[in-house]
């Protein structure tokens, strides 16, 4: 599809956002707008095959994730969500590298509930932040795993308040490879299924 192509040309080379100029970011949102035009699932939250499993973030102008990046001596990484719709889950990871040694993530597990055909509710439950050596991350899906089993690491660990911990998602264009989601926050999202 010719629009689909055009929005993964125009965020090439812009580092998940960190990189868009503001005349980028609007030619950016206008080729997002576009493509939400063409929706081939009308109905994306109740689309479970297309919308479970491993995604990366390619694009997002959210302030909260892309400020990741600011950290002294640490620079962004890549950014991965999982969504696990059987379970209601949603894990986000962002990876964070930069001197030896000093690897690591930051993670958030969420649990999610439609709230229309295309909004989801977002209740945040847990955050870990962490080394990535002495937590043993490895890889999103190991992690996830070990999450899931109720595995307890060696990082900041804490459980979030539900009721003030929370957001909602618009999915506004998915398709077999490709999601484009707008949140509470004025953000816009745009991943890659891995």
């Amino acid at each position: 599809m010719l629009r689909k192509s055009a929005l993964l040309e125009i965020i090439a080379g812009k580092n998940r956002g960190l990189l868009a100029s503001p005349s980028d970011k609007q030619a950016i949102l206008s080729a997002i707008a576009q493509l939400e035009d063409y929706n081939p699932t009308p109905r994306p939250v109740e689309a479970a095959e297309l919308l479970n499993g491993d995604w990366r973030l390619l694009y997002t102008s959210s302030r909260e994730l892309l400020n990741l990046d600011s950290f002294p001596l640490v620079k962004l990484g890549q950014i991965y969500q999982s969504i696990r719709v059987k379970e209601s889950k949603v894990y986000n990871i962002g990876e964070l590298y930069g001197l030896p040694y000093l690897e690591g993530i930051v993670s958030v597990a969420a649990r999610f509930e439609a709230t229309s055909e295309r909004r989801v509710q977002i209740k945040f439950e847990r955050s870990i932040f962490g080394l990535s050596r002495l937590i043993g991350y490895e890889s999103p899906v190991k992690f996830i795993n070990e999450i899931e089993s109720g595995k307890k690491f060696a990082a900041v660990d804490i459980g979030l308040d539900t009721r003030e911990q929370q957001g909602w998602l618009d999915i506004t264009y998915l398709d077999k490879d490709l999601r484009i989601g707008r949140g509470n926050k004025e953000s816009v999202f745009v991943l890659t299924k891995q």
